[in-house]
């Protein structure tokens, strides 16, 4: 996180009201570190009046206010996951972060792909460690749902001792943790969403979570770029554990979508608007493969129709950062607006009735937006 330097930057006036044209004239990595800091000095605005009633709903047997969340990779430190409740997410998910503080990988490594709103990073988990996240928490009354995602290490000798780390470490102060296996910046990293390595590792943190003091809910967040076949494994996999509910999707690799744009030919993963179609899919042919199982839908989320498709592609709840560069801050109030408004035009009593409408036209492709 880049904070040092930032204090002449907050006394822009435009910065200190976060605004989006600002925030977008500068570098990526120092519009983010800006953003952070100010959320820390409380120049973030705070949702007024509650959510709707259609909007609450449960997720791995947590109360949500409303389902929309911040979602992995911007408050890598636990630095503001206050500030971020008080702006009205309905659950907040610090990290990712690792058992020692790590660098990531050297700069640039943010970009802008500005004509897609899209984002590429080769960020690299660049984090202060597990023991930095967990004073800032430890005590902590957030104000909405606290997830916390766990990484491993880059030169890591063993990464499944690394999340068993992770659960161990912040079972206590985590209202569910999230094992992220799917980021593309860690050599390595993504072989463990294969078959035998997804089950010694699940097996390891299980163990450790029934070890805790707590039955902390524990995720797993997986990469857009399993084909059908992966799918299969992991579904198999997991359906033969007590895994609490999956995260679709990280970054992808592919670059389809924004061929020819400035800044797709950078090394890392593509979030933002273009990951949304892709995401989407697999999200739908995750949800035919693990029936009731919990989803957390993520990527490309961007408006309130993505919102609205996302949960009726298969998602029992949604997170979302990159749209947030592009739609500014009051994108969050729209997206729960019209979730409420699509709630009651369809005839409906929560949120939690518009997950699976259109599950099998995402899965077979003929579903985009």
């Amino acid at each position: 996180m880049i904070l040092s330097g930032l204090s002449p930057l907050l006394r822009i006036p435009l910065l200190s009201g976060l605004s989006r044209e600002a925030l977008l004239r500068m570098d990526p990595e120092i519009a983010h570190g800006a953003t952070i800091a100010a959320l820390r000095l409380g120049l973030a605005p705070e949702q007024e009046g509650a959510d709707p009633p259609e909007l609450r709903t449960t997720l791995c047997g947590l109360d949500l206010r409303n389902p929309v969340g911040m979602a992995a990779g911007f408050d890598k430190n636990a630095e503001v996951p206050k500030p971020l409740a008080k702006m009205g997410f309905g659950m907040v998910e610090v990290g990712t972060v690792t058992p020692r503080p790590q660098q990531g990988n050297p700069r640039p490594r943010l970009f802008r792909i500005a004509a897609a709103e899209g984002v590429v990073n080769r960020m690299g988990f660049n984090n202060e460690g597990h023991e930095a996240a967990f004073a800032r928490l430890k005590g902590a009354r957030v104000g909405a749902i606290l997830g916390v995602n766990i990484g491993a290490n880059k030169d890591s000798e063993d990464f499944v001792a690394d999340y068993v780390k992770g659960v161990t470490r912040f079972a206590e102060v985590a209202d569910y943790l999230t094992v992220n296996i799917s980021s593309p910046n860690t050599p390595g990293l993504r072989n463990l969403q294969a078959d035998e390595a997804l089950t010694r590792l699940l097996a390891a943190v299980l163990k450790a979570r029934s070890r805790a003091s707590v039955r902390v809910p524990i995720l797993l967040k997986l990469a857009p770029d399993l084909d059908e076949k992966a799918l299969d494994g992991v579904a198999r996999v997991v359906l033969a554990t007590d895994l609490d509910g999956l995260v679709m999707s990280n970054t992808t690799l592919s670059r389809d979508a924004v061929a020819g744009m400035e800044n797709a030919t950078e090394t890392g993963g593509l979030s933002g608007r273009p990951l949304f179609n892709l995401s989407t899919m697999r999200l739908a042919q995750l949800r035919q493969r693990v029936g009731t199982l919990p989803i957390v839908g993520v990527g490309g989320i961007h408006s309130p129709e993505s919102a609205v498709a996302k949960f009726e592609a298969g998602a029992n709840a949604i997170q979302l950062y990159s749209a947030l560069v592009f739609g500014g801050l009051d994108l969050l109030d729209r997206l729960k607006r019209g979730l409420a408004a699509a709630v009651r035009s369809r005839g409906l009593h929560s949120v939690a009735g518009l997950t699976g409408a259109t599950t099998a036209e995402w899965a077979s492709g003929r579903a985009s937006l």
